[in-house]
């Protein structure tokens, strides 16, 4: 369909450690919880209010997901970019049908980058062009297992 758009940008932090999993076709993948936050004065009252809403990343990219599992730790602020999706499962207890929406970052469209902290340097990992502070050997291993998933 022509004049569509699916992306997502999320400035947030983690609220747990990644979590990684193996596929089974032998790939990993990482699942995060992030959240993002907003805040406003109430006019009536005065008074400071906060509303947090919670995002499940998921990230198929095996370069960032080598990024994720080394560097992100709860608590770690991030900038990405990806694509919402919505997929359809069945609840075992019930054998109702649930659905789950979550951002997911696979291909060359998506990105992350681990914004500073205490922990962090300002790193950007792209899937289309890598960037980092990696040691040379790691940063080349990054850097082929993007090369793989350019569909050109």
């Amino acid at each position: 369909m022509s004049g569509s758009l699916n992306k997502v940008q999320l400035i947030g932090r983690l609220g747990a450690d990644p979590e990684i999993k193996q596929m089974v076709n032998g790939k990993n993948v990482a699942r995060l919880s992030v959240a993002t936050s907003q805040s406003w004065k109430d006019k009536s009252t005065g008074e400071r209010k906060e509303k947090t809403e919670w995002h499940r990343v998921v990230i198929f990219n095996e370069g960032l997901v080598n990024i994720v599992q080394q560097y992100l730790k709860k608590g770690a602020n991030v900038y990405l970019e990806g694509q919402l999706s919505t997929r359809k499962w069945k609840d075992e207890k019930s054998g109702q049908d649930k659905y789950s929406t979550e951002i997911v970052l696979q291909g060359y469209n998506s990105s992350l980058t681990m914004l500073g902290g205490k922990n962090q340097s300002n790193n950007s990992n792209q899937t289309s062009e890598p960037k980092s502070s990696l040691p040379n050997d790691e940063m080349s291993q990054v850097s082929s297992d993007l090369d793989d998933e350019i569909p050109f």
